[in-house]
């Protein structure tokens, strides 16, 4: 009960921020969308990163540590460092900037369509249509995450808990709109931070202080290695074990190519639509800077204890979690276990607020790509303010309906599930909006290319380029990205180049003008 309570608190507070900001939200479509270009530095920064990280930094990341090593997940977590770091350095200041002189754009796919001058809006509805496909998959991954929160905890039926953690974000998000959902990212991110580390620290001095855990790290084949990987011994999916210790099969190698394509997930922030908005949305170019110290200090922290807390289960509960599904489950395993119900509750609190503030984002993104740039963009082009904000609305709801769909399987793997979408925006996203923002000669043409090859590449090479196993094992946003890259310059060299207006744009954005 008191685990209830604590966490009925927690999504008080989430429900009164929303109402709070609901009436400014309600003006109109740039302060619903975009909180009106107002966010200060503390809150674009920590908002940037709670909405990007979402539960599978809690669950996902933590699960794949304690079911087979370190290695998958520590390269993941560096990837995700050296590509936030080079995010914020290199493409915050210029998107800001040019999002700006691009027609006051306050959406991605209305970025592109003004970066290019476009009359018939291809740009923007292909831009929309990815968005729309793929944080449909990124919501289902965090209402995964809520159902098996809550059915771990209170022991409801996961889709019936599925079901209450949608209605809750969607309530939440239909109320305030982007300003209430980057303010309480802010506040998630701060008790994301601290669930983990108050759960690390707890877990290290009752596993026996930090050389216990790493001596019985060591002790198991290939676990605690960055160039090596545990092989759990399974039967019909299940570890085995006696005498109350985990059976391992002989580890494999963590190759090159292995820590190549894991690395690659860094690749993705170029293109995370989430992370992308707050660069547009703070109140001066200036405090950029700020941003960047305070997101990359907290995404270092947070990746690191996040993997840590998988070595540390480990260590406490050997047999515990004996399938790749439930080994997700560490970070609440350990909570409930470690830590007295009311602060347990709170800790717990953290993965919902891992959630909250990636799904608000995801959810409220992607009704924007529908109602800003295709309903408003294409088809009504005179419609209001206020039937933009309906449309977003009742988009909201049938992507939420969506998204419980594809969650209703109990047995998804967050980080599975992630990984995909991911790849589908670092692809679909990334090279183009670095070219946009850095090479003058890119075109809409190149553009158009760009998009559709990256984003459909990750499909061919997921479903049926990597199964093929071996050198093509790749992780599918790494050859989706390359590909992506090498169509726009190879379109835009073989067509038209942009008009004088364009590269007198790109100049001037440049220059700083």
């Amino acid at each position: 009960m008191q685990i209830m309570a604590a966490m009925i608190i927690y999504m008080a507070v989430v429900i009164g921020i929303g109402i709070v900001f609901a009436k400014r939200a309600n003006k109109n479509s740039g302060e619903y969308f975009l909180g009106g270009r107002s966010l200060g530095p503390w809150v674009t920064a920590m908002s940037a990163e709670a909405s990007d990280m979402s539960g599978w930094l809690l669950m996902g990341l933590p699960g794949v540590a304690y079911w087979c090593g370190i290695a998958d997940a520590a390269w993941t977590a560096i990837g995700l460092a050296v590509g936030t770091y080079f995010n914020w350095l290199i493409v915050s200041k210029r998107l800001r900037r040019y999002s700006i002189k691009a027609g006051e754009a306050i959406t991605l796919p209305e970025y592109f369509s003004n970066r290019f001058h476009e009359k018939k809006k291809v740009v923007m509805t292909i831009a929309a249509l990815f968005i729309l496909i793929f944080f449909t998959v990124y919501a289902a991954s965090c209402l995964v995450t809520c159902g098996k929160l809550f059915s771990t905890l209170f022991g409801f039926p996961y889709v019936s808990m599925m079901i209450v953690g949608a209605i809750f974000v969607l309530v939440y998000t239909l109320l305030g709109g982007f300003l209430a959902e980057s303010v309480s990212d802010f506040m998630q991110a701060i008790v994301m931070i601290v669930a983990l580390t108050v759960v690390v620290v707890v877990g290290t001095v009752k596993a026996g202080g930090l050389s216990a855990i790493i001596e019985n790290a060591r002790s198991i084949p290939g676990f605690f290695e960055f160039f090596g990987m545990a092989v759990p011994d399974v039967t019909n999916g299940v570890q085995d074990s006696i005498a109350g210790e985990p059976l391992f099969s002989e580890p494999v190698k963590y190759g090159f190519l292995s820590v190549i394509s894991t690395t690659a997930w860094g690749l993705g922030y170029f293109g995370m639509p989430q992370v992308l908005l707050r660069f547009m949305a703070i109140r001066s170019e200036k405090e950029l800077t700020r941003s960047r110290r305070i997101a990359i200090i907290w995404v270092v922290i947070s990746l690191a204890v996040a993997v840590f807390i998988g070595v540390v289960g480990r260590t406490l509960y050997p047999i515990e979690l004996r399938t790749s599904v439930a080994a997700e489950n560490v970070f609440i395993l350990l909570s409930t276990k470690l830590l007295p119900p009311l602060l347990a509750g709170f800790v717990m609190a953290g993965i919902l607020a891992a959630t909250i503030s990636s799904s608000d984002s995801y959810l409220l993104i992607a009704a924007s790509a529908f109602s800003k740039n295709i309903y408003q963009g294409i088809f009504h082009k005179n419609a209001t303010d206020k039937q933009v904000m309906n449309i977003s609305r009742i988009t909201l709801l049938l992507i939420a309906i969506v998204a419980m769909v594809i969650a209703a399987d109990e047995n998804s793997v967050i980080f599975t599930i992630v990984s995909f979408a991911w790849a589908g925006f670092g692809a679909t996203f990334g090279p183009i909006m670095l070219f946009s923002l850095f090479w003058k000669r890119t075109n809409r043409a190149g553009a158009i290319a760009g998009m559709v090859g990256g984003g459909t590449m990750v499909f061919i090479w997921k479903l049926l380029v990597r199964p093929l196993g071996g050198a093509f094992n790749i992780y599918e946003l790494l050859p989706a990205f390359i590909f992506s890259s090498i169509l726009i310059v190879a379109v835009s060299l073989l067509t038209k180049k942009p008009s004088p207006e364009i590269e007198k744009e790109f100049d001037e954005v440049k220059a700083g003008i």
